[in-house]
């Protein structure tokens, strides 16, 4: 099993499959198809074999999130919208036993949007990657490997 990679799912919620097209004043100007290729790059460069997905359909994200609980799969989330109000994908993260990290391309915090401010996500989070555009996912796959005790190479 040592030649195996770690399966890692990188889960991305609505309007992300937007990317480079929707504000990319904020959003930056890589594709959602161009992000998941570097992720599965940078992945593979950590052991991990990467899965990225996108949804816009909440029950979706909800299923998704159940089975890597099931399976025990870590993940890199960002919710995007529903971060900020789905107690349906807060209870889905209550039940992950691997790691999870939250991630933003922007600073949540930084943004003039009051409910922007709040994340359902965080009280389930290993660690939150915000405001580093496209490389927090970089990031927060790396910090998944630190939490996993990966040095590259599988587990």
């Amino acid at each position: 099993m040592s030649n195996s990679l770690t399966k890692v799912l990188v889960l991305n919620g609505p309007n992300l499959g937007r990317l480079g097209k929707r504000q990319p004043e904020i959003y930056g100007h890589t594709t959602h198809d161009e992000l998941a290729a570097l992720c599965v790059g940078w992945g593979h460069t950590l052991g991990f074999a990467v899965e990225v997905r996108q949804t816009n359909h909440e029950g979706d994200m909800v299923d998704w999130l159940n089975a890597a609980a099931d399976e025990q799969i870590p993940v890199v989330l960002n919710a995007a919208a529903w971060t900020h109000y789905s107690y349906a994908i807060y209870d889905a993260c209550a039940q992950l036993t691997a790691p999870l990290v939250e991630v933003h391309i922007s600073e949540p915090l930084k943004r003039p949007e009051e409910f922007r401010h709040t994340s359902v996500i965080t009280p389930h989070a290993t660690a939150v990657v915000a405001g580093k555009g496209i490389d927090g996912y970089r990031e927060a796959l790396e910090v998944i490997a630190d939490s996993l005790g990966e040095t590259g190479g599988g587990a």
